[in-house]
């Protein structure tokens, strides 16, 4: 690949981490690596490394600006870990290394695992509509199978703390954006109020394992392929609580494509054969066999969690501390997100 580099990338030495992976897994590297990093994954930093023959992925938090309860890399290695042997398809992991002094962050290697995490529209368009709704469809039976798996089953019952978790979610994301806020956003104050006083009353009923960022571009997909999902990434914000947190999101992830600046996240939804809401929602019923009911909370705090990613990435664009492109119009869907999340908790 021409967009290898041998002398490192940013946030990656390579002999370096030639170095310490040598002394973890002896005789695996057998050749000069090579490195990049992957195009999208706009939190995390995700790295493609090879000898020429064999390949490792490595993920590490981003350079600069990093919220103190985010980009956990040792939440991604337990979660991946565990999953290991369950149907909930995850990589391989084979290091993980939390010393800060080797690459300047926590860090873990994990298998490279072929398939495409289908961002765009014109990446589905190329599959046609119905095998687009095939991998949709896939897509949410991967979700209810994850939500199924005993925690306690696969050594996750103390990964979090299901009992007021949709209230701890409300204060840490309210955190999470007092940390990055760089701007007025009035909408932001008035949405964190109105989900302070309707947290539910069963709050830590229910509770699974849950992804905490589920959505198309998470998943490495071989649409060719039966079972199309090859694996599930991306697990910084993993733990126990309500698993509607995980459908709520990923119908938000959604609308993206329809919100100024929202598709330089992410506009998959907008092409054809990619089903509705509806139908995304009765799928995930009938698979997980679990009653939704109102989701006006759900969608509210959903919108909030994405405005606040969406804010965290336009700080650290700001601030110059970013690594790839289609960084600049991000900022732009704060507010929308904001409006159309009091407009969930309206409706």
């Amino acid at each position: 690949m021409s967009d290898l580099a041998t002398r490192g990338v940013p946030g990656l030495d390579l002999d370096v981490f030639r170095s310490w992976y040598d002394a973890q897994r002896p005789g695996e590297i057998d050749g000069d690596l090579q490195a990049r990093v992957i195009a999208g994954g706009k939190s995390n930093l995700t790295y493609e490394l090879t000898d020429g023959s064999s390949w490792w992925i490595l993920r590490r938090p981003p350079l600069g600006h990093v919220q103190a309860t985010a980009h956990d890399m040792t939440r991604e290695h337990t979660a991946m870990s565990a999953l290991a042997g369950t149907d909930v398809p995850v990589p391989e992991i084979y290091a993980h290394c939390s010393d800060a002094a080797v690459l300047g962050a926590e860090f873990y290697v994990m298998q490279h695992v072929a398939g495409t995490p289908y961002r765009t529209k014109e990446q589905l368009a190329a599959l046609g509509p119905e095998r687009t709704d095939a991998v949709a469809a896939e897509m949410v039976d991967v979700l209810a199978r994850l939500h199924a798996v005993d925690p306690a089953a696969v050594g996750l019952a103390d990964f979090g703390r299901p009992e007021g978790f949709l209230g701890r979610q409300v204060r840490r994301w309210s955190r999470q954006l007092d940390g990055s806020r760089s701007r007025d956003l009035p909408d932001a104050d008035l949405l964190v109020a109105r989900l302070s006083e309707s947290v539910p009353e069963r709050d830590g009923e229910d509770a699974t394992i849950v992804h905490g960022d589920y959505r198309l571009d998470n998943l490495l997909v071989q649409a060719d392929r039966t079972p199309a999902v090859q694996a599930v990434v991306d697990w910084e914000m993993s733990t126990l609580g309500d698993p509607l947190t995980d459908v709520a999101l990923l119908l938000v992830y959604d609308r993206l494509a329809s919100i100024s600046g929202g598709d330089a996240v992410a506009d998959a939804s907008a092409a054809p054969g990619y089903p509705t809401r509806e139908v995304q929602l009765e799928r995930y019923a009938a698979a997980s066999g679990r009653d939704l009911g109102e989701m006006g909370f759900h969608l509210g705090l959903a919108h909030f969690k994405l405005a606040v990613i969406c804010e965290g990435i336009h700080f650290r664009y700001t601030q110059g501390q970013t690594v790839g492109e289609g960084f600049e119009n991000v900022g732009a869907a704060v507010e929308p997100m904001l409006a159309a999340g009091l407009a969930a908790m309206s409706g």
